[in-house]
């Protein structure tokens, strides 16, 4: 890319930071939808929530330029729209939700709907870079895997928006460094992908982080999650790079842990597994006196660390890219029994 391309997307980059600031800035001035403190919440007055439409609007906003005038970088027009009905479907209804409080059944049913719309699309898990038999044609298999990876990765998103900075914060990590390593690779798509999702997130991070004036709600940190997974399958499957499909799962490993880990001990003790709770270990770590920033920057340098991991992970032997997983894996073990520890201790849990 020559220094006058760098620059052009540079400037967009930041017209579109402006863009989600502008939004926002609207949203709070003018807000109908209040975030009201109750037994679960760790603020303690009404703030204005739905600030991830800021997000939602700059990424469309952003998806109609690249559709209209980037055609060297785009991918095929059915994949391109799938990702964009399915991502507008998630997040129309994550704002609708966020406006009506539907019930979790509703949510799920569309969450599933705009997964199906993804694989009637064409975009499928068709492998994945493990040392196992038959990960490299997962065939029929692929499509359980790709509604599991998109359910799940959409929830577990959801899940850790729960303090100031925490969603919007570790979606700006990701985007860099999937947008870097995409770059670097020659996947312009992605490339653009991410530093619009970064640019619309950052644009909401300044009023929500440190001090949270404005909350994500569902329709940000929902679509976040689907959009994050969907552009994984994207990302290395049909994008010019073809990126190894493990780098989006490293990248937000501390989200997928925290989540996988509160839900096992929670069927484990025989807790309503459907029933709303603050005992993710972000919110123990919380609860035992740190506060929103310290938590959240603890999560950010977590991501951080596996963001340099994501660029070790693209120049490892297909056949040990799951082995850079563990140092990470090993450290969310201790990190998990140290809060476990000491949230009992306070009888948190």
């Amino acid at each position: 890319m020559t220094l006058i391309a760098f620059l052009k997307h540079l400037v967009f980059a930041f017209g579109l930071f402006l863009f989600s600031s502008m939004i926002c800035w609207k949203i709070i001035q003018r807000a109908k939808i209040m975030d009201t403190p109750n037994h679960r919440s760790s603020h303690t007055k009404p703030i204005p929530t739905a600030g991830g439409l800021a997000i939602v609007t700059t990424f469309f906003s952003g998806m109609g330029i690249i559709y209209c005038i980037a055609h060297e970088t785009m991918i095929t027009h059915k994949i391109f729209m799938g990702f964009t009905v399915s991502s507008l479907l998630i997040a129309g209804m994550s704002f609708y939700d966020d406006y009506k409080h539907k019930p979790l059944s509703l949510r799920l049913l569309t969450q599933i709907v705009a997964i199906i719309a993804v694989i009637s699309f064409g975009m499928v898990i068709t492998r994945i870079d493990l040392p196992f038999p038959g990960s490299d044609a997962l065939g029929i298999v692929g499509y359980l895997i790709t509604f599991v990876w998109i359910l799940g990765l959409t929830n577990a998103y959801n899940f850790m928006d729960g303090l100031n900075g925490m969603a919007g914060g570790n979606a700006v990590i990701t985007s860099f460094f999937l947008g870097i390593i995409s770059f670097g690779q020659g996947s312009n798509f992605t490339y653009i992908v991410c530093y619009t999702l970064m640019a619309g997130t950052l644009g909401f991070l300044i009023f929500n982080f440190p001090k949270g004036k404005l909350f994500m709600g569902d329709v940000g940190s929902t679509f976040l999650g689907f959009t994050f997974a969907t552009l994984a399958i994207i990302s290395s499957l049909y994008d010019n790079a073809h990126t190894s499909l493990l780098v989006m799962p490293l990248l937000l490993f501390h989200f997928i842990y925290d989540t996988f880990f509160t839900f096992l001990r929670r069927l484990v003790a025989k807790e309503n597994i459907f029933q709303a709770h603050r005992t993710h270990l972000y919110q123990l770590f919380n609860q035992l006196g740190y506060s929103h920033t310290v938590v959240t920057l603890f999560y950010c340098a977590t991501g951080l660390a596996q963001g340099f991991g994501a660029f070790k992970l693209i120049n490892t032997q297909d056949t040990q890219k799951f082995l850079l997983f563990i140092p990470y894996l090993v450290f969310q073990i201790i990190y998990s029994m140290v809060i476990l520890y000491c949230a009992k201790k306070k009888q948190l849990i």
